[in-house]
């Protein structure tokens, strides 16, 4: 007798997802996938609009991260208008990345502190009503606490940058439509309403500690958690150097022993080596690189990722933190899922030290905003954010309307490492088991949540729709059903 088990809600997940797991006859975990089964077609009703907009409504993909589309899809636009990365003013190009670096930080805040650290703190088999960020905050006050004032930091930035802390209108077509006047450049220099810059950085600093001393407490598990090899995809500088770029640069990608598959190609030419594939029991596809084919193409993104197929970054205290992080392996790639969020921490170190290098650059203060060039009909915008590797693609017609509009979103790369890592947790912990206790679910949960996936930007998802995880046994028979939403 089948039967169904509903828990509510779903924990520390921006949107929405479906886990089913197959059993044989022995009751042995056969077969899992991770499903996304809602679908809103942003990509179609996007065309018609003038290119212009694109920048603007393209933000509204997501709430958590709105300056990564909105800069992506500027950097797309600009090349409409004739306007290649290089060919931007300095100022509106160091505006950007002012903006960008403060998404990453408060992006990667937000994820370590409010959505990561309740399992790492409180325990992925502990009492749920505690594993939340008010439990931490009880538990752990003056983390806590940080965590908020470095997540707020980040949002004041991307205002003073984009005009509003969500969904701004800073990038235009060809550039920026503001600079920073001194006096805002002093909000984040010198602290009187906010921790300033220089305690960004020695907090990053101490939380990096932190999570090193965790892993050193914590190896087994971490080490061993939804672990295996994978390739890795990133942005790395278009100098060859193989500098982390999380702006601007070229795709390079590793194998899981560190063999490179894409060798640094432009970003703009995404198009020759990736495809997307599709799968019926998902909206959201499945990208690969084409040489290697579907079954060995695909990659992860993010944090994880960019520390493993980065050679240096280019901010010295985020370097000797990679550095720290690279020898953990011996210098070899690092396909342990759980280790995402110690590479996390090294780029909110890394984005601490570019803003306030930026925040010490003339440029930002400047007054040409916006260049021009001749128009074409086809523009790629490319950025490494926080999730990892995303992509815009728009063409556009002689009357300046959206004919067709590509998206790969972070998360959407990351579809088959998630499902890899769904499924290790259905082998290693739910495999021969008869009832799925709540631990059993969050772990599925914590795999899943390690990518800090965005459903809504990769499906374009609305509405609720619940995390839902079930067994079926060798007959297609529904046997356990549990709801989280």
């Amino acid at each position: 007798m089948s039967k169904k088990i509903i828990i509510e809600p779903v924990t520390r997940v921006e949107g929405h997802g479906k886990v089913t797991i197959q059993l044989d006859d022995n009751g042995n975990v056969k077969d899992s996938k991770f499903h996304i089964v809602e679908f809103r077609g942003f990509e179609k009703f996007i065309q018609g609009h003038p290119y212009w907009q694109a920048p603007l409504i393209v933000q509204r993909l997501c709430g958590i991260c709105p300056v990564s589309h909105h800069l992506a899809a500027a950097k797309a636009i600009d090349q409409v208008v004739g306007i290649d990365p290089e060919d931007l003013s300095p100022t509106a190009t160091k505006i950007r990345k002012l903006m960008h670096y403060g998404q990453m930080f408060q992006s990667h805040a937000l994820h370590f502190f409010y959505l990561a650290a309740p399992d790492l703190l409180m325990g992925i088999e502990s009492n749920p009503a505690l594993r939340n960020v008010v439990g931490v905050a009880q538990e752990h006050g003056e983390l806590a606490k940080k965590g908020i004032l470095m997540r707020k930091f980040g949002q004041e930035m991307i205002k003073a940058t984009g005009g509003k802390k969500i969904h701004g209108i800073s990038a235009v077509p060809g550039g920026v439509h503001k600079n920073l006047h001194q006096s805002e450049i002093d909000y984040f220099l010198n602290g009187k309403d906010i921790p300033n810059i220089n305690t960004m950085i020695e907090w990053s600093l101490e939380v990096i500690d932190f999570i090193k001393d965790y892993h050193s407490k914590h190896a087994a598990f971490l080490d061993t958690f939804a672990t295996y090899p994978s390739g890795h995809l990133a942005m790395v500088s278009k100098d060859g150097s193989g500098t982390l770029d999380l702006y601007d640069g070229n795709l390079r990608s590793i194998d899981s022993i560190g063999n490179i598959t894409l060798n640094d190609i432009p970003d703009f030419q995404y198009h020759k080596y990736i495809n997307e594939d599709v799968e019926k029991w998902s909206y959201m596809k499945f990208p690969y690189i084409k040489h290697l084919g579907r079954e060995n193409g695909w990659n992860r993104v993010g944090p994880l990722a960019r520390m493993n197929v980065c050679t240096s970054i280019d901010t010295p205290l985020a370097e000797q933190a990679r550095k720290d992080f690279k020898d953990y392996t011996g210098g070899k790639p690092n396909n342990m899922t759980m280790h995402t969020h110690w590479a996390r921490l090294i780029e909110v170190l890394h984005s601490a030290e570019k803003m306030k290098e930026l925040l010490h650059d003339e440029d930002i203060k400047g007054n040409e905003l916006v260049r021009e060039g001749v128009r074409r009909n086809e523009g790629v915008g490319v950025i490494e954010a926080p999730r990892g590797t995303l992509i815009h693609h728009y063409h556009v017609n002689d009357t300046g309307k959206i004919e067709k509009c590509n998206l790969i979103v972070s998360t959407t790369h990351n579809n088959d490492p998630m499902n890899k890592a769904v499924g290790w947790v259905a082998q290693n912990v739910i495999d021969k088991k008869e009832e799925i206790t709540e631990g059993m679910l969050n772990q599925v949960e914590v795999a899943i949540r390690a990518y800090d996936p965005c459903l809504s930007c990769a499906t374009h998802a609305m509405g609720k729709m619940p995390l839902e995880l079930s067994i079926f046994n060798s007959k297609g028979e529904l046997i356990d059903k549990k709801y989280k939403s």
